[in-house]
């Protein structure tokens, strides 16, 4: 088993051992997920990014943690390979941001 199915399985252990799963049904996990994502942003509101990480680097840690989290929950409870559906992304995202067009630039793929 991958590390990645190893810490899931501890995750999943963690909310079956509270009796938590009844309530992550996978809308429920998408909400948390991005109510932790906007949390993760409160830690970078009104700041450069530099004096986020400098006063915020503890706090920033848990709620990308938790967004983490949410996200491994909800990727186990859809039977989706995390490894798989990141390497197709990555695929997809080669095809539309190919290195000779973007390589330096910020543009979106229908800019480039």
């Amino acid at each position: 088993m991958s590390d990645i199915g190893k810490l899931i399985q501890e995750i999943n252990a963690f909310r079956d051992d509270r009796d938590w799963r009844q309530f992550h049904n996978p809308k429920d996990l998408a909400i948390s997920l991005s109510i932790e994502a906007a949390e993760l942003l409160e830690d970078f509101q009104w700041k450069t990014s530099e004096q986020a990480v400098e006063a915020n680097m503890e706090n920033i840690k848990e709620e990308l943690a938790d967004v983490m989290i949410y996200a491994f929950m909800l990727s186990d409870d859809l039977n989706l390979d995390i490894k798989e559906i990141i390497l197709k992304k990555m695929q997809k995202n080669a095809k539309k941001y190919p290195v000779e067009k973007s390589k330096g630039r910020k543009m979106k793929y229908h800019d480039l």
